[in-house]
């Protein structure tokens, strides 16, 4: 469906309270360790529009750099159209489907009312009592394991529209709808808007997050759809933990959009700026105490409406965010996507990881993982080299009769029924000795057996 964005102030404020912090604070720690209280394979939304512009465009010229960077990479699914009815099935059939390719879902929840004050994303719930309506039904379809929750961008950080009484109004709106996914699902994580580090003070946003009930929350989201460098916003996110530690509420971390900020800053409106670049591809490794997860909360390539209509996918501007910038990286590999149609809300693949070392010689072996559900799969590949590393790799794949293959990402398939030769992209061609990179593919029938060949390039 398609999805609105928000226009995006970038009002210049005073930001002294988060001056003289250090880029070098937010670098990964040696070895990349986890930090903050996430952790795991964020999920991939097979049915994004990028997604399904790439199946649907296989030869345009652009094709190969969206798919690599950017459908290749896990980003939220957006709740943004009102209709309490479907909250609760919406809900279940997204946390489902990552339930079962066993990653963390990110779901950005935008219906408050009087959504970006009646702006490019205006909509939203017609009035609070229908807001709470709609939580408490997509509530019960949040399951019991992690999820991620981006709860109301601009909700807070943009006010200017309310009076006091509906500013109020709305804070006890979002404390109780904190509250109410908090108590259905105590597993959920919930951030609540902060804004970005060129809008409100760090005191300011702070008092809006306690005003707003951020007590009971896991923490806040700051930099969605903007491009605000990851060090300034975990400077200014530095400054409102402190803060809000100032003011007995302590234990609240940050979440970052880095969806769109590796390049050029500047004008909000992403439609008319061809220096912007995909920013840290996420994860929730960040290597911060501070900071849970980098996340791609605004889809790369959705417009955010001023040369485009908002939300809708514009492969020109996918291209232009993605084309110069890193591969992603082949120690920490796209996650596996998964089926287009949801999966019964069972756990774990069907198929258990096989425990096959290294080839104690020069090529490389491939392990599969299948996570099966009526009518289709999808299968998570493991390419480890031998003695020597590879710089090239072929891995052939035999399927059982009935079973095709309708996409592959992080590598090329030729065929799509019986024997299937899937070889390595760009970015995970090179794999050093011992070491290994992953790829994966959907498809119909019953999925493979949990070995395959492997051959060096």
């Amino acid at each position: 469906m398609a999805i609105l964005f928000r226009r995006r102030r970038s009002a210049a404020v005073s930001v002294a309270a988060v001056a003289g912090a250090t880029v070098a604070a937010v670098c990964m720690t040696a070895g990349g360790a986890s930090a903050g209280t996430l952790s795991g394979p964020l999920y991939r939304d097979p049915s994004s529009a990028v997604v399904r512009w790439v199946a649907a465009n296989p030869g345009d010229s652009r094709a190969a750099v969206i798919r690599d960077k950017i459908a290749s990479q896990p980003q939220a699914r957006w709740f943004a159209n009102f209709n309490p009815s479907t909250a609760q099935s919406e809900a279940a059939s997204f946390v489902g489907a990552a339930n079962a390719a066993q990653q963390i879902p990110v779901m950005a929840v935008y219906q408050i009312t009087n959504r970006d004050c009646g702006g490019a994303s205006a909509g939203g719930a017609p009035d609070l009592n229908q807001y709470q309506t709609w939580v408490s039904n997509f509530s019960r379809g949040l399951g019991n394991r992690t999820v991620i929750i981006i709860l109301e961008t601009d909700s807070l950080a943009l006010l200017t529209c309310l009076n006091s009484n509906e500013i109020n109004a709305r804070n006890q709106a979002i404390s109780t709808a904190t509250r109410t996914m908090k108590s259905a699902n105590p597993n959920a994580k919930v951030y609540l808007d902060a804004g970005h580090s060129t809008w409100n003070s760090a005191n300011e946003t702070a008092n809006r997050l306690r005003a707003a009930g951020v007590q009971y929350a896991d923490g806040f989201f700051t930099n969605v759809s903007n491009y605000n460098p990851t060090s300034s916003e975990a400077n200014f996110g530095r400054s409102v933990i402190s803060a809000l530690n100032g003011m007995g509420i302590s234990g609240k971390r940050q979440v970052i959009d880095t969806s769109r900020n590796g390049g050029a800053s500047g004008d909000w409106c992403g439609d008319d700026n061809t220096d912007r670049r995909i920013g840290q591809y996420p994860t929730t490794n960040t290597g911060d105490n501070n900071i849970d997860a980098y996340l791609w909360v605004k889809p790369p390539g959705e417009a955010d409406g001023c040369r485009y209509t908002a939300g809708s996918f514009q492969p020109d501007l996918a291209f232009s965010l993605a084309n110069g910038a890193p591969n992603p990286p082949t120690t920490t590999p796209p996650t596996t996507a998964p089926p287009t149609t949801a999966p019964p809300t069972t756990a774990p693949p069907t198929t258990a990881p096989p425990t096959t070392p290294p080839p104690a010689g020069n090529g490389c072996t491939a392990s599969v993982t299948v996570n099966q559900w009526s009518g289709g799969f999808t299968a998570d590949v493991k390419v480890t080299a031998g003695d020597t590393g590879l710089n090239g790799w072929t891995v052939t794949v035999n399927l059982p009769g009935g079973a095709a293959v309708t996409s592959a990402w992080s590598a090329q398939n030729s065929g799509t029924s019986g024997t299937v030769r899937f070889t390595n992209v760009s970015y995970n061609g090179q794999v050093g000795a011992r070491q290994s990179t992953n790829f994966g593919f959907q498809g119909t029938g019953t999925g493979p057996g949990s070995t395959a060949t492997c051959a060096a390039s």
